[in-house]
């Protein structure tokens, strides 16, 4: 059993807590505000404790990428009884102009436990390229999302901008749409909902990393 500080099992609850209520692990940012550390590099310095303890794994470079191992990480779907189990379409690359859930978009299905995401998912898609990096969304992970036609500021969504899907930061002012990346390398996206053919096609409640 690993043997953790009273501030590290503060920590690792307040990762688990982030993980269950919005699908993601927070920033070292927002983990120095709950917990009223002066810095970034404070709750960086106690991330980087746990790792060497194996409670969780870090991924270089972003902002967001916190995993949880061992007994702390989400139960192996091995254990969880088929009954509970739900069945998830895989969307690979959407098929311009046809619905993102039409038979030519899926991939296959995974069985998963619902209980891995902050709100029940209607689809898994694959994410492709680097713009969401630093909210630890990374190039072939599989994002889960529930299908909603409305987002508040903030959440992280999978928009349609034409015949292309991205998945992006959503932020609206007015009647401007805004799509933001999670990587300084990328471009903001900003919509005319009224003028552009623009359409949210889901909410992200989870990720899962993809396995081979």
């Amino acid at each position: 059993m690993i043997k953790l500080t009273a501030r590290q099992e503060q920590i690792l609850n307040l990762i688990k807590d982030a993980i269950e209520n919005t699908g993601f692990p927070p920033t070292r940012a927002e983990i120095a505000n709950e917990l009223g550390f002066k810095s970034a590099n404070a709750a960086e310095e106690h991330l980087q404790a746990l790792a060497r303890k194996g409670a969780i794994e870090i991924a270089a470079g972003t902002s967001r990428g916190i995993r949880l191992l061992g007994v702390h990480a989400e139960p192996a779907a091995s254990k969880i009884p088929p009954s509970l189990m739900m069945s998830l379409p895989l969307i690979g690359r959407v098929a311009a102009g046809s619905p993102i859930l039409a038979q030519e978009n899926l991939e296959t299905s995974y069985s998963v436990d619902p209980a891995l995401f902050s709100a029940r998912p209607d689809f898994l898609l694959k994410v492709r390229g680097e713009s969401m990096r630093d909210a630890g969304i990374m190039d072939g992970d599989l994002l889960a999302v529930k299908k909603v036609d409305s987002a508040k500021n903030g959440q992280i969504v999978v928009a349609r901008i034409g015949n292309d899907v991205t998945v992006k930061r959503y932020r609206k002012t007015g009647n401007l749409v805004e799509l933001l990346p999670e990587n300084p390398d990328f471009k903001i996206i900003r919509v005319d909902p009224e003028a552009d053919e623009f359409a949210l096609e889901g909410l992200a409640v989870g990720l899962m990393r993809s396995w081979h």
